[in-house]
């Protein structure tokens, strides 16, 4: 029996190294069974003891990228969303439109008045009789992730707000409800509270079939950040622009128009941006 070869995750945490655990997420990526079993024994060729797992992505990513450049881009989706940074703002407009999908009317950065005191509200949502508020927690380490104080802190924002609404009539009969989104993960006393207090959780993983992965999975709403052929510097003009998912250049392709970009180049941009839309 082979012994167990040892890496560094981004929290610092060391685990045995996991070659199915590698499989799966290549698979996620709808990467062909042959490349799998490539990437896998590439990963496994030039495993070392200590080795991080931002590196052995980084070994799986480039092979995948030469091979599948759809498969790649869902292959780095939670990277992808980290590069909304360093603001944060994008990933409230990112949040926003997954809501719209889901069928929301949604309003982001908008400031409310509490029962106590004003309040400035990330995502505001609103669908039928349900009324949402929803504070966006985004960070661009993937080893930070969400302790208890912050779901104390927004269940105690939401609570002010609420005892506002509830003195308006057309109000009073709605379903309200606060949310917290992250695009990392929750700790175990973050979602206990969570799931005791009523206030709504969504994490990269967290609930397990309705976390922010598998939400973008479901509605194919892709960051624009994940598509390989933009430079850092042309996501960073795209998001300026207010652009925050590859279906909003597959819809209207002239949001390129503006950027600078050859021709070429912005066709290999909508040809990676529809494979993704219209997987």
């Amino acid at each position: 029996m082979e012994k167990a070869i040892n890496i560094i995750k981004y929290s610092g945490e060391v685990q045995a190294f996991n070659i199915e655990k590698l499989k799966r997420s290549l698979r996620h990526s709808k990467a062909s069974e042959k490349l799998v079993q490539e990437i896998a024994q590439e990963v496994q060729e030039q495993l070392t003891e200590g080795m991080t797992t931002k590196r052995i992505y980084e070994i799986a990513y480039k092979m995948l990228k030469r091979k599948s450049k759809s498969g790649s881009a869902r292959y780095k989706l939670k990277k992808a969303i980290m590069e909304f940074g360093p603001t944060g703002y994008p990933f409230e407009k990112y949040i926003g439109k997954i809501l719209e999908y889901e069928g929301f009317n949604t309003d982001v950065g908008v400031v409310m008045q509490g029962h106590c005191v004003t309040h400035e509200v990330d995502v505001a949502a609103l669908k039928a009789n349900e009324h949402y508020l929803v504070e966006c927690k985004f960070h661009s380490d993937q080893g930070r992730n969400c302790n208890v104080k912050i779901p104390l802190y927004i269940q105690s924002r939401f609570k002010d707000l609420e005892t506002q609404w509830l003195k308006q009539k057309d109000h009073s009969l709605k379903f309200h409800k606060g949310w917290v989104y992250t695009n990392t993960r929750f700790s175990t006393d973050a979602i206990q509270f969570g799931e005791c207090s009523g206030l709504g959780l969504v994490s990269w993983d967290y609930p397990e079939k309705n976390s922010l992965k598998s939400k973008i999975d479901g509605s194919r709403l892709y960051p624009i950040t994940a598509l390989p052929s933009l430079s850092k510097q042309e996501k960073q003009k795209i998001l300026n622009k207010g652009i925050v998912l590859c279906r909003e250049v597959c819809d209207n392709p002239k949001l390129l128009d503006d950027l600078g970009m050859a021709s070429s180049k912005k066709k290999t941009i909508l040809k990676e941006a529809n494979e993704l839309c219209n997987h």
